[in-house]
C-alpha cells in the first residue's frame, strides 16, 4: 500500500468513523449516497434485513431525460427528490443519513437537501 492514494484513504477513514454510528433499521432506513466524478447514487438499505428498499441516480432511465443541460449540483438535487419520493411512497418518512466518507457539501448537500425538500427529516 506504499503507493495507496491518500485521499481514498482519508474518505475510507471517515467512512468507517461515520459507519460505526449509522446503522439503518426497519423504522429508519439508511439513506447511503455514492458520489463519482459524473454521477451520483443514493440507496435505502434497511440493515437488519441488508436490503435495498429504493434506488435513485442520474443513470435512473425515469431522471436520465430530464437531468440533460444540468449541472452537476443540479442534478444532484433531482435525484435526492426523486429518491425522498420513493421513501415517502413506501410510508416511510425518516432516514438516516450516510454521506460515505463523502464531505457534507456541493453534491452530497445538494441531494440531501433535495431529499428534505420532498419532505423526508434526518
Amino acid at each position: 500500500m506504499a503507493n495507496a492514494n491518500p485521499r481514498l484513504a482519508a474518505r475510507a477513514d471517515r467512512r468507517a468513523r461515520v459507519r460505526k454510528k449509522v446503522i439503518g433499521g426497519p423504522q429508519r432506513p439508511r439513506l447511503c449516497v455514492f458520489r463519482s466524478a459524473a454521477h451520483i447514487y443514493a440507496q435505502l438499505i434497511d440493515d437488519s434485513r441488508g436490503q435495498t428498499l429504493a434506488a435513485a441516480s442520474t443513470l435512473t432511465p425515469a431522471l436520465k431525460e430530464s437531468l440533460k443541460g444540468l449541472k452537476k449540483s443540479e442534478k444532484a438535487r433531482l435525484v435526492g427528490k426523486a429518491i425522498g419520493e420513493a421513501i415517502l411512497a413506501k410510508g416511510l418518512k425518516e432516514v438516516v443519513f450516510d454521506r460515505n466518507g463523502f464531505l457534507y457539501h456541493g453534491r452530497v448537500k445538494a441531494l440531501s437537501e433535495g431529499a428534505r425538500e420532498a419532505g423526508l427529516s434526518f
